[in-house]
């Protein structure tokens, strides 16, 4: 059961995650980042070090983030791997507080 990126991430885009990930399962877009199902192996060391708390296991993602289950897939094979800590998207601290950024994803 692979972890997924939900939500709470879009335009805060912390890489505290993926410092820590054993296989590079990680991948990024311009306001968010998702991890690929088939490369992740669901050891749980990303899920702490999220300050936005956006990282769930795929049983657990809440119902009405639901969609970014199919969505980190989708992405994933879109987009180019990242392996390393980068600085935060620049409006991170300002939207770490706000809900309901679907609508603000840069696919």
């Amino acid at each position: 059961m692979a972890f997924v990126v939900a939500e709470p991430c879009i335009k805060c885009k912390y890489t505290d995650c993926v410092a820590v990930c054993p296989v590079d399962c990680f991948h990024e877009g311009e306001n968010f980042l998702v991890i690929n199902p088939e490369e992740c192996i669901d050891c749980g060391a990303c899920v702490p070090e999220c300050p936005v708390e956006a990282i769930f296991e795929e049983d657990d993602v809440p119902a009405k983030w639901a969609e970014y289950i199919q969505l980190n897939a989708n992405l994933a094979e879109k987009w180019a791997i990242i392996d390393d800590s980068k600085a935060p998207h620049p409006e991170a601290a300002e939207m770490a507080k706000v809900e309901n950024k679907r609508a603000m994803l840069v696919e």
